[in-house]
């Protein structure tokens, strides 16, 4: 178990000192691996977890997602959602806030990416939300948070790792993260309601849209909705696989891209480029999460872990409460990708142990990761917004999140207390 905690500490220190997260994990894997076993056996695993996860065919669906999402992002699709959100949204106090959050929805339901949603968004509603006089902070803090949506509502690309690390049905978990998106959609609008309540200067009312304009606004999505209905509706009749569902999708969307005259050969050829080097990256990172786990299992760490918890004789809700805990640390310094293959085979035989049902700690699992990734003072999420927000100042961000993290808190409690939200969809599949 020593060995263990002095692999995570000297992983936090590459982290730390800029180390990309897939080589990280991959060197402190290996060597530590090598130590115990030896160099033969560890370069042996290296090759092995490396064709394994390239060759496996669930996989597929990655680039077919990160391919959705850089359609809808060029193509400036993400502008409509805005627009139309705002249309009916936006003259109320907070009501360019919400029109935000609404979008992300909608962008997420094309997108497997929340670094992708994060970067569209900051562009397109945190200038507009500035210039009607919106707390920047409170604006970027409203993106990075709606954008935490795209691992949650499909497709996800952490739902894909997560089904493939435990053998869990890819279609129903997609099917199972619907109304919890939907739910989490509710929360951060209730948040900005009563956080403009309280205090008005934060986000104030914009213009108001007659009717007629509003109809016209919803013509620009209604493609994009009828996309989404589409993929995951093929998926809970069971007419076609997640996989082929991705395929749908990305080729719906090239195709509505295209009819709209947004996208050029030059366009096309860049946005291939972008979405093998985002697909890379992702395997580099699962590759190298997988590396570190088979060290930590080798070293003993994750039974020892294993025994620990189980000492304690925690309860299924006690246990999801210590893995919230266990999750927001992490989500400090690693993606969602990582801490999802880097924990979840730890944790999983409990979960299964416990009677937890594999679907919804998989959603707990997505949820929580989320949260991760926009909790200060290191969440992804917050840097990613902040960087594109070049006079923006670290801490207005982190003040700026701060209602929607107490909105992930009546989300995850309501979540635990009433299970049902999460498993109600998937039950009902065929």
């Amino acid at each position: 178990m020593t060995s263990t905690l002095l692999a995570f500490v000297i992983l936090f220190a590459l982290l730390f000192g800029g180390v990309p997260i897939g080589f990280a994990m991959a060197m402190v894997g290996v060597v530590g691996f090598a130590g115990i076993v030896g160099w033969s056996p560890a370069m042996s695993m290296v090759s092995q977890i490396t064709l394994d996860n390239v060759m496996n065919y669930n996989y597929s669906v990655l680039p077919l997602f990160v391919l959705m999402g850089g359609l809808f992002a060029h193509s400036r699709m993400a502008e409509e959602l805005f627009k139309a959100s705002y249309a009916f949204y936006g003259h109320k106090r907070g009501g360019l806030a919400m029109s935000t959050i609404v979008a992300c929805g909608g962008f997420s339901a094309v997108s497997g990416s929340s670094l992708a949603c994060a970067a569209a968004m900051t562009k397109v509603s945190v200038p507009i939300m500035r210039r009607y006089g919106y707390a920047p902070g409170f604006a970027a803090g409203t993106v990075a948070a709606g954008s935490t949506l795209d691992i949650l509502i499909p497709p996800s690309i952490t739902m894909v790792v997560y089904s493939i690390v435990t053998d869990v049905n890819l279609g129903k978990l997609m099917i199972a993260g619907f109304l919890p998106g939907l739910l989490t959609i509710a929360c951060y609008i209730a948040a900005i309601w009563v956080v403009t309540a309280i205090w008005p200067h934060l986000g104030p009312a914009g213009e108001r849209t007659a009717w007629p304009e509003r109809w016209r606004s919803l013509r620009e999505v209604w493609a994009i909705a009828l996309l989404f209905g589409v993929a995951l509706g093929g998926i809970y009749l069971g007419v076609f696989t997640p996989t082929e569902a991705a395929g749908i999708g990305a080729f719906g969307t090239f195709v509505l891209a295209l009819v709209r005259g947004r996208l050029t050969v030059r366009g096309v050829l860049d946005l291939m480029i972008e979405t093998a080097c985002t697909t890379s990256m992702i395997f580099f990172v699962v590759i190298g999460a997988l590396l570190f786990a088979n060290y930590v299992t080798v070293s003993g760490g994750a039974e020892a872990l294993n025994k620990w918890i189980v000492s304690l004789q925690l309860g299924p809700t006690a246990f999801i409460v210590a893995m919230l805990g266990i999750y927001l640390i992490l989500g400090c310094v690693l993606d969602a990708s990582a801490m999802t293959v880097l924990t979840v085979p730890i944790f999983f035989p409990i979960v299964t142990q416990m009677g937890i049902d594999p679907i919804w700690f998989g959603i707990f699992v997505v949820i929580v990761v989320g949260i991760g990734m926009i909790h200060p003072p290191l969440g992804m999420l917050l840097f990613v917004v902040r960087a594109l927000i070049p006079d923006l100042k670290v801490g207005a961000v982190f003040m700026g999140v701060l209602p929607f993290l107490a909105a992930d808190a009546v989300r995850i409690t309501l979540l635990i207390a009433f299970p049902s939200i999460v498993m109600v969809l998937p039950n009902m599949m065929k």
